[in-house]
């Protein structure tokens, strides 16, 4: 079997090829390297550099593999950022994902599988459960949700068997911890091994599950040859939240170095964020392995071989108002 897995350079991504290549399964991956890297891609999988919003490009690749599954993970995943980069966040969280959706269906392949996020649920819906009703309040998550529809639509008219996974706050090796909109561990830990203080937007009370790759990306892998998972949405992640401030600590504490914690003026952003997996748990068997400690100690070993990376700056912010001042420089 071959399986087409788009964003496969970048954290997600890489670890899901990974999983997949190390069951038998042949890898065709694709990246265009705009927030992923090239030796992320797993030994094995055949590279293919390009973009989702090259539509030769995808016909190119469909035909000539013979394409069994596709896990669509690419994805530009800065959810507070989306409300400043409206244009780019549809263009390449919707356009480019149908994109990929139309090569599929005309290759008649046998599940897509799509990771979404918790995003869709917004504010104010703790614990979120798959059966709320999305109300998602950025337009990250309004991209992500958009996608989730289309795919109801193509089994409807065309019978495409389909996953939908909606992890949250994922972290470890390989993580972009340069990228200076996302990824709140990686952030901090790239500010400690710069030796700058840990920044946080607000008090630091908002709170988050923070998800382990290891106990994520293997779940992933497995969903189309789960028949009850198919047409189905699932949480996966981690049960318990922290806030900012303890996980800033508890970074610190896993890189060996002193906590120096700097509070940013407040952004609008959900306060707290907690998934229920009760759904994944009776489908998959799921049960996390690692907890916080472990996956940060893993990470940490692993930040500090490769070391920092220089703060990626976004070149083409399409609203000013209201943009954080810390995302101006």
């Amino acid at each position: 079997m071959t399986a087409f897995v788009t964003g496969a350079a970048g954290f997600i991504g890489s670890h899901v090829a990974e999983q997949l290549l190390a069951a038998g399964t042949e890898v065709v991956a694709l990246d265009d390297l705009s927030g992923g890297f090239a030796d992320n891609v797993p030994k094995g999988a055949i590279f293919v550099e390009g973009s989702i919003l090259d539509k030769a490009l995808l016909r190119r690749v469909f035909a000539e593999h013979k394409i069994d599954t596709v896990y669509h993970l690419a994805a530009y995943a800065a959810e507070g950022l989306s409300h400043f980069i409206r244009a780019f966040n549809y263009e390449n969280n919707v356009v480019g994902s149908m994109n990929v959706l139309n090569e599929s269906i005309k290759a008649e392949v046998r599940c897509f599988v799509f990771t979404s996020s918790i995003a869709v649920y917004g504010a104010n819906q703790t614990p979120m459960t798959e059966s709320l009703v999305p109300a998602p309040e950025d337009p990250y998550g309004v991209a992500k949700y958009s996608v989730e529809l289309d795919l109801a639509a193509a089994h409807h008219m065309f019978g495409l068997d389909y996953v939908i996974f909606r992890p949250h706050n994922v972290y470890g090796e390989r993580q972009h911890i340069g990228d200076r909109y996302r990824n709140v561990i990686g952030i901090f830990m790239n500010q400690l091994m710069s030796g700058q203080p840990m920044t946080i937007f607000g008090d630091g009370s908002q709170s988050r599950a923070f998800s382990y790759i290891a106990d994520v990306a293997p779940i992933i892998a497995r969903a189309p040859n789960v028949p009850q998972a198919l047409g189905q949405i699932f949480n996966v992640g981690a049960d318990s939240a922290t806030t900012l401030n303890e996980l800033a600590l508890r970074v610190a504490e896993a890189m060996g170095l002193p906590p120096e914690i700097r509070h940013l003026e407040a952004r609008k952003e959900v306060l707290h964020a907690v998934a229920d997996h009760g759904k994944v748990a009776r489908v998959f068997g799921y049960r996390p392995e690692h907890d916080l400690k472990q996956g940060l100690a893993r990470m940490a070993s692993w930040a500090k071989a490769v070391g920092p990376r220089k703060p990626t700056v976004f070149e083409n912010i399409e609203v000013l108002r209201n943009l954080p001042p810390s995302w101006r420089t």
